[in-house]
């Protein structure tokens, strides 16, 4: 586990991540947790003395990576950017996205589309878990199950199947 004292820090006019806190990790701290890495992957720890786990340390070249602080985090340990903090981080090997038990269901009598699902980068499972659990009415949430697996049966990513719904192709 690695530990060091850092800033929240802010972006400033930078596409999507416009306003987003974050803290950055030094190349050779995230090479500590995951010798030989560039891409991205999850960890657990503490910020200040609130446990995470899950979160997502992205590249930003040169070996740097950035972790985005959510709202929920900063208002639990009172900090904004501009604040002194202390990370304990170490590499979540084991965490696992949670797919809701009717999804898992039509997985059981799918195996291919479940194969697919799961070779899918987390974020991207996430997408497709989060857009069902949006869902307001159980034949919105059924729709999109089917849609889901369906998706996955034609190998199609998040943003694939949503261009096709749009098109009524699906």
């Amino acid at each position: 586990m690695i530990k060091f004292e850092t800033l929240i820090l802010q972006f400033g006019e930078m596409g999507e991540k416009t306003g987003w806190r974050y803290v950055e990790i030094p190349a050779d701290l995230a090479q500590e947790m995951k010798p030989g890495n560039k891409k991205a992957f999850r960890v657990k720890g503490k910020v200040d003395n609130y446990p995470i786990s899950g979160f997502a340390l992205m590249p930003m070249g040169d070996g740097k990576f950035i972790m985005p602080l959510k709202a929920e985090i900063r208002k639990a340990i009172r900090k904004e950017a501009g604040a002194m903090i202390i990370i304990q981080l170490e590499e979540h090997k084991d965490f696992k996205v949670d797919v809701p038990a009717d999804l898992q269901d039509c997985f059981d009598f799918d195996p291919e589309a479940e194969a697919q699902f799961n070779s899918l980068a987390m974020s991207h499972r996430n997408y497709f878990i989060k857009w069902i659990e949006s869902a307001k009415t159980s034949e919105t949430r059924a729709k999109r199950i089917i849609n889901t697996v369906n998706a996955m049966l034609r190998k199609w990513d998040y943003n694939i199947m949503i261009r096709e719904m749009k098109n009524d192709r699906i």
